[in-house]
């Protein structure tokens, strides 16, 4: 049927109609919070390029987690800053380790929630590289056996989800191996499966301090250019035993994110980045945008794309926003 008899507007009248027929919904159950933990005694420091982020101190990193949890966020995701750098990054599997110590405050204080734990070492390593450096290159292989050390140490410091970031070859299997000789074989695995080498990460590099010191992560990370290379990433991640998948970033990835939909059924996280949280928040201080329905237009976007998790900057504050 064609106009007259078929009137699209007829069921765009009212709200409670618009709700009747909405194909996608934001949830807080969708949404996981990035913090960032430092050592040190009642540390809240700003991030200046993304407002209201904070580099937080143990004791304020689970008082966050515990606002995250009591506005309905069922996760977090925790990214260490060490108090000592070196070559290898060996700060990352301490047992005493700054997310480590994290970990174990936040399942005390709110048991009910998810911590997910970055595995990477561009924040713990002095040149800011994803793994062990040789000849100005990272090697793929001898970085293996510290992720698998690091999500050990994770796990027995009681994080739920390992989340491996360095886009390392053989990383889901390298960790999934070490998990399960550790007897932590119930703890699963969202990998970054697709990440691409974006300048959206600015923001994120000054709250982690992961510039890197030299050259760039091109070499590990992938080519914005790059569609149907996503699939092969993330079919070798699941061959390997991930239980969920990423695709990061994700605003400028909806297509590798709708393509992975399509070809997996594993649940599927998209991380909203630290960019473009950053242009959303400027434009709003400037009085250009809306900043709450830009806010959930972005967030709902990435729903409508095939994302079940999204892990973001605001997901606290929407969390709230939805819940009221």
């Amino acid at each position: 049927m064609e106009f007259p008899i078929t009137r699209m507007r007829r069921l765009r009248r009212t709200d409670s109609l618009r709700r009747m027929v909405r194909e996608t919904h934001l949830l807080p159950d969708q949404l996981i919070q990035p913090l960032f933990v430092v050592h040190g005694s009642n540390v809240k420091k700003p991030v200046t390029s993304m407002p209201g982020v904070h580099q937080l101190s143990v004791e304020n990193v689970v008082t966050e987690a515990q606002r995250a949890a009591d506005a309905g966020v069922p996760g977090i995701i925790l990214f260490g800053i060490p108090d000592h750098k070196d070559a290898d990054g060996s700060a990352a599997w301490k047992a005493q380790g700054i997310v480590q110590k994290a970990a174990a405050r936040i399942k005390k204080a709110a048991p009910n929630l998810s911590i997910i734990a970055d595995v990477c070492f561009c924040e713990y390593t002095d040149h800011g590289h994803c793994g062990v450096v040789e000849d100005g290159q990272v090697d793929n292989d001898a970085t293996l056996e510290n992720l698998a050390k690091q999500a050990v140490s994770l796990a027995d410091a009681g994080v739920d989800v390992i989340a491996p970031s360095g886009m390392m070859d053989g990383m889901v299997g390298a960790i999934r191996e070490g998990l399960d000789e550790a007897d932590f074989g119930d703890i699963p695995i969202l990998s970054y499966a697709v990440k691409y080498a974006s300048a959206f990460y600015g923001p994120f590099r000054e709250a982690a301090e992961s510039s890197p010191a030299f050259g760039d992560r091109r070499q590990y990370q992938m080519d914005p250019a790059n569609g149907r290379e996503a699939l092969r990433e993330a079919a070798l991640d699941v061959g390997e035993g991930a239980d969920m998948l990423m695709v990061k970033p994700a605003l400028a990835y909806l297509d590798v994110l709708r393509d992975l939909r399509d070809e997996f059924d594993l649940p599927l996280a998209a991380y909203n980045v630290s960019g473009e949280m950053a242009m959303v928040e400027a434009a709003a201080q400037n009085g250009w945008i809306d900043r709450k329905r830009i806010i959930l237009e972005t967030l709902l976007s990435m729903r409508r794309a095939g994302a079940d998790i999204i892990l973001t900057y605001w997901a606290t504050e929407v969390a709230g926003w939805l819940k009221a």
